[in-house]
């Protein structure tokens, strides 16, 4: 059984459903998962060692959402090698930034020495409104890479 803190990005709530859905299968495959609505440094550090699943929207712009941009930003000075991560992006690819935000905390954590679980997820909201349908089969598998 992993540890999996679950910390959200969200604009209009649904990476937040994404987010719960995510907890609700990961709980059923024996994981212990907890969401994050409003992040902060000090829910992140308490998962050092364990297992992260960043769930992040993607403003028009390409940035992150208000209500994760705190974590972001209190993370810039870190060195995470011991950080396991999976990231589950939503974007609009008729927006030029597709998935920025997910793209941006990737790239930090890469850049900061942690480790990715799986490849990252894009889900484009054009093309799959309803975005948990693409989503769980990706926790599922997910889950399953867990130690």
């Amino acid at each position: 059984m992993a540890e999996v803190g679950i910390f959200v990005g969200t604009m209009y709530g649904n990476a937040l459903l994404v987010a719960e859905e995510a907890e609700t299968i990961l709980a059923a495959a024996g994981h212990k998962a907890t969401v994050f609505e409003d992040p902060e440094i000090k829910d992140w550090e308490s998962y050092t060692g364990k297992y992260v699943l960043v769930v992040t929207s993607t403003t028009g712009q390409g940035d992150l959402p208000d209500s994760i941009v705190p974590l972001f930003e209190g993370m810039k000075d870190m060195y995470q090698p011991h950080m396991r991560y999976g990231i589950i992006a939503l974007g609009d690819s008729t927006y030029a930034n597709f998935c920025g935000g997910g793209k941006k905390f990737d790239e930090r954590l890469q850049e900061q020495g942690a480790q990715r679980i799986g490849e990252m997820l894009m889900i484009d909201a054009s093309e799959d409104p309803e975005p948990e349908t693409v989503s769980s089969p990706w926790v599922e598998h997910w889950a399953t890479l867990l130690k």
